[in-house]
């Protein structure tokens, strides 16, 4: 039994009982300190505010977890793989770690892949994210607010009369 895995059960029901668990991965934990030009001047804790706020505007819980540790990062996954929706920002482990992939996959809900910057017009090696295959919601470069349009486009996901029906990634 994976510990902790007392939170992998399923919060069907109302919107009110809807879990958005936020993950947010290496190095993240020192946004605020991280090149400006790329990531601007917010923090996580202000991030993590921001997943927040909008979610308990649509009705739903959050929850927001960091790690600098991948194998920590996948226990997260796992643990909270039922959760209604994962938006995750995995950090420099989008671009190649295939165990975080292989985790998301196991989402039950749909998955958002949040990044603070244009990684297509960063470096060679950050334009590959191997998660995006497994992502219903992709945001790339819209800083703080694209963390508000994708938990807006989780919530129409689960909360859209086809969601009852079984998600296909791409």
């Amino acid at each position: 039994m994976i510990p902790g895995s007392e939170l992998s059960e399923p919060t069907a029901g109302t919107s009110a009982s809807r879990l958005l668990v936020v993950l947010h991965g290496v190095n993240l934990g020192l946004l605020g300190e991280r090149p400006v030009g790329h990531y601007g001047r917010v923090t996580l804790p202000e991030v993590e505010a921001i997943v927040c706020e909008e979610a308990r505007a649509h009705g739903w819980r959050c929850e927001c977890h960091q790690t600098d540790h991948e194998g920590e990062f996948v226990r997260l996954v796992h643990v909270n793989r039922h959760a209604d929706a994962l938006l995750v920002n995995p950090g420099a482990w989008t671009h190649y770690s295939y165990a975080i992939r292989d985790a998301l996959e196991l989402a039950a809900g749909p998955v958002a892949e949040v990044h603070l910057s244009d990684i297509e017009r960063r470096e060679e090696w950050r334009k590959v994210s191997v998660v995006a295959d497994v992502a219903s919601v992709r945001v790339a470069g819209r800083g703080p607010e694209g963390y508000r349009e994708a938990v807006r486009a989780l919530v129409e996901l689960v909360e859209s009369p086809d969601a009852a029906t079984p998600m296909k990634r791409s």
